[in-house]
């Protein structure tokens, strides 16, 4: 069995921290900036009757949102979605400076991505035909990032819960007396 060139490998690892990839938080900032971005344009496509539209066969059979459609319509269903997002979107990038508020973008990002993972074992036609379970197909394949996205939403509510226990603490040990 053939290893790998260990000093070509130990060079590549030195060059990659030396690279800025160590920063502390990097990996923090990067998630929470991504998350405001996602929701952003994805909260803006739900303005527009295309995507009231797209978004039928998902809502159509999702065991946690179908109640959309009775109650809002196939456009208000889409606006409420997208007003959501938006509101779970302000609440990451307000994250950066105040993480009572990046938790509660946190959460809301976790329940969205409860939501849209919850659809995959519904979506009509969801698995190859041929191949069965599990090779996806269309709506189902495209729903498969999600659960990558709760991953992330999880470890954003846990780091910002983190910090403001960390800061609480801080604040006590600053005010008590020695």
């Amino acid at each position: 069995m053939m290893s790998p060139d260990t000093g070509a490998l130990d060079r590549l690892i030195r060059s990659l921290a030396r690279s800025g990839l160590l920063t502390k938080d990097l990996d923090y900032r990067l998630i929470r900036a991504s998350f405001v971005v996602i929701f952003t344009l994805f909260g803006y496509q739900k303005w527009f009757q295309y995507e009231a539209k797209a978004l039928i066969p998902f809502i159509s059979n999702a065991p946690l949102i179908f109640w959309l459609y009775p109650i809002f319509g196939i456009r208000g269903a889409s606006w409420f979605l997208g007003a959501a997002e938006w509101l779970f979107g302000a609440f990451l990038f307000l994250g950066f400076w105040n993480k009572r508020l990046g938790i509660l973008g946190a959460m809301g990002s976790i329940v969205t991505f409860v939501i849209t993972v919850t659809i995959i074992p519904f979506i009509p036609n969801g698995w190859d035909p041929d191949a069965g379970f599990p090779a996806m197909t269309g709506n189902v394949a495209f729903l498969m990032k999600d659960v990558v996205l709760l991953a992330a939403s999880i470890y954003l509510l846990k780091q910002d819960v983190a910090r403001v226990l960390e800061a609480d603490r801080a604040a006590r040990v600053a005010v008590s007396p020695a």
